[in-house]
């Protein structure tokens, strides 16, 4: 498996799938990495059983994981950009290869 370049919390915009063009920020990864969970992208609609905690059920919209190839990291101004990693001061960082900035 290849070194992963984004974080939870990080500014991401998806770029292909039902979502592309919704930008948000990541609120979870799937356990084998290779998904993730986006604030507001790709909603899908779930139904739930009455439950104890749930007494009426329903129909409950979330989010669901999408695969991070299709998602594209965020500079502070906006614009997508690729993720590179250079080692600064004896420290490991990310940085943005669109403005040499540290992440």
């Amino acid at each position: 498996m290849n070194k992963l370049k984004l974080k939870v919390g990080d500014q991401v915009r998806v770029t292909a799938g039902e979502s592309k063009g919704k930008e948000g920020k990541i609120l979870k990864f799937s356990k084998d990495k290779t998904r993730a969970i986006v604030e507001g992208a790709n909603l899908v609609k779930k139904h739930q059983k009455p439950s104890a905690t749930n007494p009426q059920g329903g129909i409950k919209e979330m989010e669901a994981p999408l695969h991070i190839s299709n998602l594209s990291l965020l500079t502070k101004d906006g614009n997508t950009t690729r993720v590179g990693f250079k080692v600064e001061n004896g420290k490991k960082v990310r940085f943005s290869k669109k403005t040499n900035e540290v992440i």
